[in-house]
């Protein structure tokens, strides 16, 4: 495996995506960066079958419409990973800001520590090309506003209890499991809570399995305790605005 590694120590954010580009072009089939303070746009677009390892905190749009790598960061990713992101895997050491995984349409983002605001906004699917987002601490208010598709889970390893509002706010696909109670008054409008079913438990547990592979830990304690299964009352939730009905 031809390895290379950078030092983006005060490189422009510009001048270290074109380093990034270049090494691509050269062959490179990992990359390791180091000293990243919050350049952003990396690996934006790219669409190869490569590796990335990030020591430092990520700039905003990690992984903007991404096909395909893999993308470890060893720290903090600023807000919008995985924006519109196609395929591939980002693994988050840390914790990430807003709306993670915006427009996603394939691909995994698993984050270990915390999320922010409106995470999973719009993200869809098509056919079996789905996305899925795994949090292991917890997430601020409208985690997966106007969902389309896909599965967000939020492990909520704390124990404390869930207290993001406008959860899945004009969601009409997809579905999101939240580890705990989520009372009602939580949801957001056109969400609802529904039982978990035998194949909720067996891919909530797949997941916890996944989760743990990359960070360590005991997939069976994540999966004591009840999940909160919160999916659409309607494809259609703001259908009679437009309508006479």
């Amino acid at each position: 495996m031809k390895e290379v590694t950078i030092d983006a120590r005060g490189v422009h954010y510009k001048v270290l995506n074109f380093m990034i580009e270049e090494a691509i072009e050269n062959g490179a089939e990992k990359i390791i960066l180091r000293n990243v303070n919050g350049q952003r746009f990396i690996l934006d677009g790219v669409n190869k079958d490569i590796e990335m390892e990030i020591h430092g905190t990520a700039g905003d749009d990690l992984a903007a419409f991404m096909n395909g790598p893999r993308v470890t960061v060893y720290g903090n990713a600023q807000d919008g990973v995985g924006n519109t992101m196609n395929s591939g895997l980002v693994v988050i050491h840390g914790d990430a800001r807003d709306i993670v995984g915006h427009s996603m349409r394939g691909g995994r983002i698993f984050v270990k520590g915390d999320v922010g605001y409106r995470v999973g906004i719009h993200m869809k699917q098509y056919e079996d090309n789905f996305p899925i987002v795994v949090v292991g601490g917890t997430a601020m208010d409208f985690l997966g506003e106007y969902m389309a598709g896909g599965v967000i889970l939020v492990l909520n390893q704390s124990g404390q209890p869930f207290t993001g509002d406008w959860v899945a706010t004009g969601i009409h696909g997809g579905v999101v499991y939240i580890r705990g109670e989520v009372p009602e008054t939580n949801l957001g409008i056109g969400a609802k809570i529904a039982p978990m079913e035998e194949e909720d438990v067996k891919r909530v547990g797949e997941l916890c399995r996944e989760f743990t592979g990359y960070f360590g830990g005991d997939p069976e304690t994540l999966m004591d305790g009840a999940y909160t299964k919160i999916v659409p009352i309607s494809h259609r939730p703001y259908g009679k605005m437009y309508t006479d009905d």
